[in-house]
């Protein structure tokens, strides 16, 4: 029997009509798309390029410093922030101006205390400012996780922990230099004799310069390993006094035991007696507590080198850390 030929428009037709049609590869609606790339793609999405000069990796250092030493300050932070650095500046601040003042109504012919004794008289004061200062300057970046976004710019890690330092040791020998810029004056005032007095002033920013980059070294490395502000404030602080504590006592014990030698060394292990005992050696000036520090060269070089090797050892213990930090 003879098969019946489909009548065209049925449907039937249109059946027999879909296997060829699905046979047939359907017209593409427009230009063939490109493949959708795997990696990582820029999207622009409209924003307008910048085609200014870009200042590189030292602007960004040098922003990071800059603005570490304005919040050091409270510069650019909440007005409560600034209550407590500021309110131990104006206690550093104040000693000199009462010494000018008193000396200058009373008709005296020398200072109280000398530009080297300064600082090591308000230790207390000091290490107020610095331990608040510090974890101000690396615990909430820590605390936040924010070390991508800085090294998303083209910063090192060093680069950061040279940055937060240099702005920390900046802000604390502006202070301390203030401090004895104003004993310089009140010398002055009182026409006490200029050359001598000038080199007194230099001697006492040598010391506040070292001991500025000794404390903030020490400070820098106990609020690194402390993710809360409060914590890092009092830890540094009970480490600076505790250290000096136990420095008098062994002292005490040294000399009591026959020791005198061991005695002299032994305030090398007070961040304070370290840079006091350098300047009696340096400069030849007083002690500032009548400390007996070891004579001859060979004091000067024990105490200077273990200044240097201080401020080293924390900066490589700080570069150390940051190693670990940021996941990039």
């Amino acid at each position: 029997m003879s098969s019946v030929e489909p009548v065209p428009g049925t449907a039937a037709s249109a059946a027999s009509a879909a296997p060829a049609a699905s046979a047939v590869p359907a017209a593409s609606a427009g230009p063939a798309q490109p493949a959708a790339p795997t990696g990582d793609v820029i999207h622009d999405i409209g924003f307008r390029h910048y085609d200014g000069q870009r200042f590189g990796r030292g602007w960004v250092v040098r922003s990071l410093l800059v603005e570490t030493v304005r919040g050091v300050f409270g510069l650019g932070r909440p007005a409560k922030s600034k209550v407590m650095p500021w309110v131990l500046i104006a206690i550093l601040l104040i000693p000199p101006l009462v010494i000018a003042v008193v000396i200058l109504l009373t008709g005296g012919n020398e200072l109280g205390i000398s530009y080297t004794q300064y600082p090591g008289s308000m230790e207390l004061v000091i290490s107020l400012f610095v331990a608040g200062a510090a974890p101000y300057c690396v615990s909430r970046d820590l605390r936040h996780g924010v070390m991508p976004l800085y090294l998303s710019r083209p910063m090192r890690r060093s680069d950061y922990v040279l940055a937060k330092f240099g702005g920390l040791a900046i802000s604390m020998f502006a202070v301390l230099a203030l401090a004895e810029t104003l004993l310089l004056v009140g010398a002055l005032l009182m026409k006490l004799p200029v050359g001598a007095q000038l080199v007194g002033w230099a001697g006492g920013i040598l010391t506040v310069a070292i001991l500025a980059l000794i404390l903030s070294g020490i400070a820098l490395v106990i609020a690194a390993f402390t993710l809360r502000r409060g914590v890092g404030v009092a830890a540094i602080i009970t480490g600076l006094l505790v250290v000096s504590g136990v420095v008098q006592i062994l002292i005490a014990i040294a000399k009591d035991k026959g020791y005198p030698t061991v005695a002299s060394y032994l305030p090398a292990l007070n961040p304070y007696g370290l840079v006091d005992g350098i300047a009696v050696r340096l400069l030849g000036v007083e002690p500032s507590n009548s400390t007996a520090y070891p004579a001859g060269p060979l004091g000067l070089l024990v105490f200077g080198s273990l200044a240097v090797a201080t401020v080293g050892a924390c900066l490589a213990i700080l570069i150390r850390r940051y190693q670990k930090v940021g996941g990039v």
